[in-house]
Formats: structure tokens, sequence, C-alpha cells
């Protein structure tokens, strides 16, 4: 039998830190429930101390999780960052305070400015400290990548000493080598004595692109907890991706001498969820997890793939739950086979809810000769936002533009009072009209920081599905999504949504 390899999930911790990724607490609560259908061992809910937003996420995950998951929740080598840690958890039927200092010659000399001494001290302190309320401590040892063999070693032994759990060992920075980090938690093992009970972990960030080469050495070397995102998403360029280490340990087995009882047919629902909530979308060609991933355009790999699958696939693609739709949505389908296709995709609908998604299933479904399962996606979301309580909905746009025209924007909103306000405005273009027109009503100090448009599917008659990121007075940055067969509503709809964010979060 295998080692059994858990997975600590950090989407909503260190992926939440991807610039422009931030997640409110229900929307974190949405893809905490998905972690636990995916079975994760782990869910690192957030950072608690550094915002009352964070603190209540952990608490609610923490509640959320019951005994599905361990619940961890991060904090530096302080006092008070572990008390709050220890007071969001406090309900968690599994927690775990994750804390730690930084173990690197660069961290030690230019950021915490103490010598080794003092560092290990401090170690040792938050351990003991966190022990006080928790019995499950893990401790980090950031930007163990770049420090001494020997010093991290005396660390690692001090903190299992202190009665660490767990042991994560980073490369905060993106940049060993495979085997030289393979080697670096070969030599932990060798050399800590008790190492073998504790989970040692490895975190690894994919600055040259080799985060899941470096946890997979890691496994391969002794560790037995990978940390990971759904999607690769983190600071930077990223974490190591769930789905692609999971599906490596699974692909080789005996190799690693390690399993993960992730379910993996939750892959794909998991990936688009984190897409769509966070507006970080996913390339085409990434593992595991692409649009492309389990797609053959060459005429050779074609007519391999339809003799024997697996002579170019060596994954099924239903085992991430790709598996290929064959239902071809047009207007004339009905509710019974919208309904099936949802339920494939993960979606369950019912009564009104499902009446209201089948009117603009239909009316999209007039513009288009076929609805792909991405256009079902961009409705399901797009009614999702259309539920959420807002300041203002949009009731109607209208543009007029052309040359020699000068572009005009006429706008209506309603607010919560039900009070229908309308202006009009001329912009450099449609859109710049538009947006000042909104800007006249909901007068909101903001600054648009992205713009981006996508064709959910491919056609001319393609979902137009528009992404923004707006920055607040306080540099705090909002997203919004807003999907239409029309860009200049979609394009109204995103902008709303990321304003309507912002009130939100500053009532």
């Amino acid at each position: 039998m295998t080692r059994k390899i858990n997975i600590f999930d950090t989407t909503l911790r260190d992926g939440e830190q991807s610039p422009g990724a931030s997640m409110n607490t229900e929307e974190k609560l949405v893809i905490a429930r998905q972690l636990l259908r995916l079975g994760v061992d782990v869910i690192e809910a957030g950072f608690p101390i550094s915002s009352p937003g964070d603190f209540e996420s952990v608490r609610r995950i923490a509640e959320l999780a019951g005994d599905q998951a361990t619940v961890c929740a991060l904090t530096r080598a302080v006092d008070k960052d572990i008390e709050a840690a220890a007071d969001a958890l406090k309900y968690a039927k599994r927690p775990r305070i994750h804390t730690g200092i930084g173990v690197s010659p660069s961290h030690l000399r230019d950021k915490l400015r103490i010598d080794e001494a003092t560092c290990i001290e401090r170690a040792v302190h938050a351990v003991t400290f966190a022990k006080s309320f928790v019995e499950d401590v893990q401790f980090y040892a950031e930007d163990a990548g770049r420090s001494d063999y020997d010093f991290l070693v005396q660390v690692i032994q001090a903190v299992v000493d202190a009665g660490a759990t767990v042991v994560n060992i980073p490369d905060t920075t993106g940049y060993s080598l495979p085997e030289e980090f393979g080697a670096r938690i070969a030599y932990l093992m060798d050399h800590v004595q008790g190492i073998e009970n504790v989970t040692v972990s490895v975190h690894c960030h994919n600055d040259l692109g080799m985060a899941t080469a470096l946890s997979l050495a890691g496994v391969r070397n002794g560790a037995t907890q990978v940390e990971c995102t759904i999607n690769g998403l983190g600071e930077r360029a990223g974490n190591t991706a769930m789905e692609e280490v999971v599906m490596a340990i699974r692909m080789h087995q005996n190799e690693l001498n390690g399993h993960t009882d992730i379910n993996t047919r939750e892959f794909i629902k998991a990936s688009r969820l984190v897409s769509s909530i966070t507006g970080m979308n996913v390339q085409a060609n990434k593992a595991i997890v692409g649009a492309n991933a389990f797609a053959h355009s060459s005429g050779i790999h074609q007519d391999g793939v339809l003799k024997k699958r697996d002579t170019y696939e060596i994954i099924d693609p239903a085992e991430v739950g790709a598996g290929a739709s064959q239902i071809v949505l047009t207007a004339r389908s009905g509710h019974a086979a919208l309904k099936h296709r949802l339920e494939e995709l993960g979606y369950e609908f019912e009564g009104e809810e499902l009446d209201k998604l089948y009117e603009a299933f239909l009316n999209l479904a007039d513009k288009k000769k076929e609805v792909y399962d991405e256009d079902l996606e961009s409705l399901v979301n797009e009614q999702g936002r259309e539920g959420e309580v807002n300041a203002y909905t949009l009731a109607s746009v209208q543009v007029s533009c052309g040359f020699p025209l000068k572009p005009t924007a006429t706008l209506t909103l309603e607010n919560t009072e039900g009070e229908a306000i309308t202006v009009c405005e001329y912009g450099t273009g449609p859109i710049d009209a538009v947006y000042k027109a909104v800007n006249s009503i909901v007068m909101v100090d903001n600054d648009l920081s992205e713009f981006s448009v996508n064709a959910v599917t491919r056609g001319i008659d393609a979902l137009g599905e528009v992404t923004v990121r707006v920055k607040a007075a306080n540099g705090e940055v909002y997203t919004g999504r807003g999907a239409d067969g029309d860009i200049i509503v979609s394009s109204t709809k995103a902008y709303l949504n990321a304003l309507n964010r912002l009130i939100a979060e500053h009532r």
C-alpha cells in the first residue's frame, strides 16, 4: 500500500494574494464547499489578523467544514496573530494554526534583521504558544528553498521538539531546481530526530514554472503533504496547481510511493468556479483543466484517438470531469434537455430558478446556432450575479455612435428603493460614454484599472463576457463580470457589478 499524501489547499489564502483575485466571505464559502466535494484534507481558510473579513471567512469555513477537513489559519510568529487565529478557529472540529518565520539569510538579514539564535527562539515560542490553543500546529520555515541546510535542520529540530505536528518546507520564491529541493527534503529526513513522527509538507511557487515538479520531488524524498491551489492561483507566477500534482501522483503512484483521496472528477467544476469568482482566466493550454487539455486538431492525432483514446491521451477526460457533451443545445431544446446538461456540469436547478435560466437560455439560443457548455456556465454565473442584493441594477442602456456622431449613452439605473434614474452622457467611445453615465449616478470614487472582453465560445454569434477591475480610493481592487450577446450591455453589467461590490464593502 502506498503512502497517503495529504492535499492542503491554500486557494482561499495564498491564492487570494494573486493581484485582483480577492474574494468576499460568501464567495470563499462557495469555493470551500467545492473543496469539500473534492475531498481535500486541509483548507487554509485565511489569515485572520489581516482583516475582519478574513477573520469572518475563517470562522464560517471552520463551522462549515465540520469533521470533513482540517481548517487551518495562517499567522506570523507573533502572539496577537496566533490569538486571532485561535479565536477564528474556536468552533472548528479539526483546527490547525499555521505559524512560522523566515529562515533564509535574505529574510534574516534584510527583512527580519535578526540573528539565527533569535530566529530559533521566536520559532519555538510561536509553536509553544499556538500549542496552548490547539493540538495541531503547523510550522512554516519561510524561504527554506534558499536557506542553509544545517541551520534549517536546527530550526526544524527545535520546532519538532516544541510540539509542531506539521513542518512546512516552502520554496517561497520558486528558486530551486527539483533535484536540489528533493535533496533538501531528504537531508531533513536524515538529520532531524523524530521527523518521522510529524507530517512533512512542501509549499512551492511557480516563478520558474517548476512548482509541480518541485512538489513531486519533495514527495519522492519523504514529504507527505503538498500545499497547492486550484488553477495554480497565487502570488506572482502562482502556486503548485492541485489538479496537476494530484493527477501526477495518480499516474505515478508506484514511483512516488503515494496516493491521494481527492475526487478528481470535481476538478473541472472547481477550476471553472474559481476562475469565475476571481476573474482569473485559465489559459487554454493549461494542464488538466484548460479548454484544450483534451482537444485534438491534428489529423494524425485525431485518427489515433478515434482508434484508441490512449494513443494521445494519458488521462481519460472523464477522470477530471471533462467528459464531452453528447447533447447539442439549440432553441428547440426543452426544459428537460437544459436541466440534464446543467446536471452534467454539476449544477442543480428546479422550479422558478430553472424557468428563469431557461428563459435566458432561449434568448441566447435564438441568436446562436448552438449553445455550448461555456455559454451555460456564463448564463449560470450571470443569473447568480443578478440574484445579489445590489445598490443599483441596470434597467436600460442605449448608445449611439459612429462617424461623424459623438458617442452618446442613455442609461437608466434603479436603486434599492425602486427609483429609476436616467442620465445621458457623451464619451470618446460608446463604452466610455456608458461608464461616464454610470459614474454620474453611482458617484463612487474609483479608477478603472482593467477592462477585458472574451468571446465565451467560438463564432461570430458568441456570447461576450466582460471582466473589469476597479481600484477604490483606498487602493483595494474590485472585480466585476457581465455577460450578454450585446457587448455594450455586458460591459455595463460588469462595471456595475464591480461598483456594487465596492459599495457593499464600504457601507
